[in-house]
């Protein structure tokens, strides 16, 4: 991933060059690679609040597929609001970083193949990281300890052990870290939050959730293989980092959602979108102290991924969660947490409390609505830039990053290693239900051949 500038001479620009060509090549781009709708063209002037360009937060982005451009557009979208710029651009896909590239009008000495270099780039104040799961701690780490505020996409690491290095790292330097779980900066789940915490559920009893989608006879994840991929045009060996060693893959590539090195399919991609948001609700019901899960691959047979997923989670409140994921069934199960005093439904920006009948006459039954959002990752972007410039902990700051990754990871390892998790959050120890001690998994372990 080593970006030689020797190979790739380019003049020096100054600020004032670079936002012209971002405007000019933005305005024109219908895209060539990029997602439909485009990007909006970039601005130099300062924010609706006034802020000036010296407070202007540089942004740079690390992985270009249809998050990271997605990430891209709404930066730009609410440049003038936050007062926010696009900076620089790491990619290892030459396909990917020339189009993007192009659509930006970014001067070569702001694009990278080696994020290492895009750290070091003194205008880059805040990094997203949109790459593969198996890279995101990473990356994250070392942004972190270069002092880059950090937006990590969904999940925040790959193993257990990585999520750990992360929040210690994120704690340690005092950098804004959101993780990508987008929903977690919605109303719905705050308001939720409040009303709990407010005891009009009394002692949370059971909260269910659930992904659910039938992606029909192509698959999930089974994404276009571009012929343009090649090992010339990409570094296979840098892309696979931490994972071990294996021959260039297309496949692996583009649909690495399906295989185990990289991602933990439904668990990671899917259910962290809803336990994220659901831990925001909960409040403080301490770590899962207790996992099991278990999936089936009997529909979908090409991956080594479950198609059909089931988590149930005993937290130390005592509290429990059940979430339930699929990719061959979209019949999902409400959003419903159920606590002793009385019952909350959530969804379709509105929340129903409804007592149970022995506290009928204690707690009376409400509506409350208006809490949808209308451009989720919009505002869970606004939501980390907010707290970088503001201070404060971000929607899906350190502790609930932890906390969500905590049980995705022993929900993969109760799935994979068929048994039931228990989980110490003072001493990090997992074990099994008899006691036995169990060490995560991570890049090696459990790995398909």
């Amino acid at each position: 991933m080593n970006n030689n500038p020797e190979s790739n001479p380019s003049p020096p620009h100054s600020r004032r060059d670079f936002l012209k060509r971002v405007a000019a090549a933005t305005a024109a781009a219908a895209g060539a690679g990029f997602i439909s709708g485009g990007l909006p063209a970039a601005r130099a002037s300062e924010n609706a609040s006034g802020g000036s360009a010296n407070d202007r937060i540089g942004i740079g982005v690390v992985g270009l597929g249809s998050q990271g451009q997605t990430h891209i557009r709404n930066i730009l979208a609410q440049q003038d609001e936050q007062n926010v710029e696009m900076r620089a651009i790491c990619e290892l896909w030459d396909k990917r970083r020339n189009s993007v590239q192009g659509n930006l009008g970014l001067p070569d000495d702001k694009v990278y193949t080696d994020y290492r270099r895009l750290l070091e780039d003194d205008d880059i104040d805040a990094v997203i990281i949109a790459t593969v799961d198996h890279w995101h701690a990473r990356i994250a780490i070392e942004a972190m300890e270069a002092g880059k505020d950090v937006y990590i996409e969904k999940p925040a690491t790959r193993y257990l052990g990585e999520a750990f290095d992360v929040y210690d790292v994120a704690r340690s330097t005092g950098k804004t870290v959101q993780a990508g779980s987008q929903f977690c900066s919605g109303p719905l789940w705050h308001k939720a939050r409040e009303v709990i915490a407010d005891g009009l559920l009394g002692p949370v009893v059971l909260a269910q959730a659930s992904y659910m989608r039938n992606s029909g006879p192509a698959g999930e994840w089974n994404y276009r293989i571009d012929p343009d991929l090649t090992p010339d045009s990409v570094d296979w060996k840098e892309w696979l980092g931490p994972v071990p060693d294996r021959p260039f893959n297309e496949d692996h590539y583009f649909r690495w959602r399906k295989y185990y090195p990289y991602c933990s399919g439904i668990l990671g991609d899917l259910l962290s979108h809803k336990i994220g948001p659901m831990l925001v609700a909960l409040g403080d019901q301490g770590f899962p102290r207790r996992v099991s899960c278990q999936g089936t691959r009997e529909i979908t047979t090409d991956r080594d991924v479950a198609d059909d997923i089931q988590i149930l989670a005993e937290f130390d409140s005592g509290a429990s969660l059940l979430v339930v994921g699929s990719t061959v069934n979209e019949q999902g199960i409400p959003d419903v947490i159920r606590g002793h005093h009385s019952t909350l439904s959530l969804g379709g920006g509105r929340i129903t409390l409804n007592p149970e009948r022995p506290f009928a006459d204690e707690v009376d039954p409400e509506t409350f609505t208006g809490l949808g959002q209308t451009s989720a990752l919009r505002e869970h972007q606004k939501n980390w830039l907010e707290c970088i410039r503001e201070g404060g902990e971000p929607a899906s700051g350190p502790d609930n990053a932890l906390k969500t990754q905590v049980l995705l990871c022993l929900a993969e390892m109760s799935d994979r290693m068929g048994v039931v998790c228990r989980y110490d959050a003072e001493s990090r120890e997992i074990t099994t239900g008899d006691g036995r001690p169990l060490e995560p998994i991570t890049y090696g372990s459990l790995e398909p051949v």
